[in-house]
């Protein structure tokens, strides 16, 4: 089913429920509320095309194979003043895959819960980082002018909103100021009412935007909200003339040399959702890692600009920096770009999705660590911080 038909499909759906008997909760709706239902998680976290539309991004005509020496990892770790072992660790937290890369050569790889190499997991918001890479990619060749250009001049139609005049770097930078609650354990926040806005109630993503007002100057205060990675999402539409997965398929995805075809879920209009949405297989999240290991080069090709890498992963505001006063709320990581700087940072940064998704990044020890998750709840902010203390050692003892 292609995806720009998907909003006259579900119109056709809901009258043949109706007239079927067949209930439109429990065929249409059921899949989507039980997204997280703890026996279907890790199927569902490796399986949204089937219950989300989605677009599909082809795999590179000349893939990047990593060369592979694998060998056994359980490291031990300190964290809270105890010994855990590594097995342990990735089992209390619903791990579903785990990929460690040295050198640009695989070194340990394994899968659990049902994953596989081939599946494609969802990257919840570790696509947020993938979509500031597109920013970077755009400005380098002149599609937009600067990140201090307000977003407005390129997206005319958000002047009415919260995001009026505000400047690209300040969205980036999660300090739009716009008000949108971002409370997961909240069923009534912004961000849990979203599934009802695209998919009960029909509306498009980028109208939904217009809902949300400012509530502060932007640029004064980090606070992470999902819709700001949707906001550059259509800002690059915008910018470029092209749909996200055209654009990320070409500038990203063939360069790259993913193995493996991709996809980015859409609301259904066939919109990207850009502060989530990308399905990929762990070997391919890793090369995007590598990318930035290897400040925007990977397989011989510059994709990157050095200085988008290096100003993407430097906060530049007292606020945003690691172990910042105000960052208690964030567990003591910092934030730039649409990535995340670990507290006590020793050069290393990160991707971090929903429920458990991570793509780590240590350029002191040539590491990059993709780790996939069905974890039943929102990661707790010491669960965050014991990966980061596991890739650390992870990082200090493979060779």
């Amino acid at each position: 089913m292609k995806v720009k038909k998907w909003h006259i499909f579900s119109g056709l759906v809901v009258f043949l429920m109706a007239a079927s008997g067949l209930g439109l909760w429990r065929v249409y709706l059921y899949p989507k509320q039980n997204l997280f239902e703890k026996e279907k998680i890790a199927e569902n976290f490796r399986s949204m095309e089937s219950i989300f539309p989605s677009k599909p991004i082809a795999k590179s005509a000349t893939p990047y194979k990593l060369r592979e020496n694998i060998r056994e990892l359980n490291v031990s770790y300190e964290f809270g003043d105890k010994n855990h072992q590594m097995s342990e660790m990735l089992d209390r937290t619903s791990t579903t895959g785990i990929l460690v890369v040295k050198n640009d050569v695989i070194v340990y790889e394994n899968y659990f819960r049902g994953n596989s190499a081939n599946a494609r997991n969802t990257s919840w918001s570790m696509a947020k980082s993938f979509i500031s890479a597109l920013v970077g990619i755009a400005i380098a060749e002149g599609k937009i002018s600067s990140v201090n250009d307000p977003i407005t001049k390129y997206v005319p139609e958000l002047i009415d909103s919260g995001y009026n005049n505000v400047p690209i770097k300040h969205v980036l930078q999660m300090s739009s100021g716009v008000r949108f609650n971002e409370g997961y354990s909240n069923p009534k926040s912004d961000i849990n009412q979203l599934m009802s806005k695209l998919f009960l109630h029909f509306r498009p993503m980028d109208r939904v935007i217009a809902d949300f007002p400012s509530e502060y100057p932007s640029g004064k205060k980090f606070q992470y909200m999902s819709l700001d990675s949707h906001v550059l999402g259509l800002l690059l539409r915008r910018a470029t003339g092209k749909s996200i997965t055209d654009y990320f398929q070409e500038k990203l995805w063939q360069p790259l040399g993913a193995e493996s075809d991709a996809s980015w879920l859409t609301d259904l209009y066939g919109t990207e959702i850009t502060f989530c949405g990308l399905n990929a297989t762990l070997r391919d999240y890793a090369k995007f890692g590598l990318l930035y290991l290897h400040e925007g080069k990977l397989n011989g090709k510059q994709i990157l600009s050095e200085q988008w890498v290096k100003e993407s992963i430097t906060p530049d505001r007292p606020d945003l920096q690691a172990n910042a006063t105000d960052a208690k709320e964030y567990a003591g990581f910092g934030y730039q770009y649409q990535w995340w700087i670990p507290p006590d940072t020793n050069g290393d940064f990160v991707a971090m999705g929903h429920r458990g998704q991570f793509i780590y990044v240590s350029p002191k020890h040539q590491v990059v660590i993709v780790k996939t998750s069905a974890a039943e709840k929102s990661l707790t902010s010491e669960i965050r911080l014991e990966t980061i203390a596991l890739f650390r050692a992870i990082a200090d003892v493979v060779f």
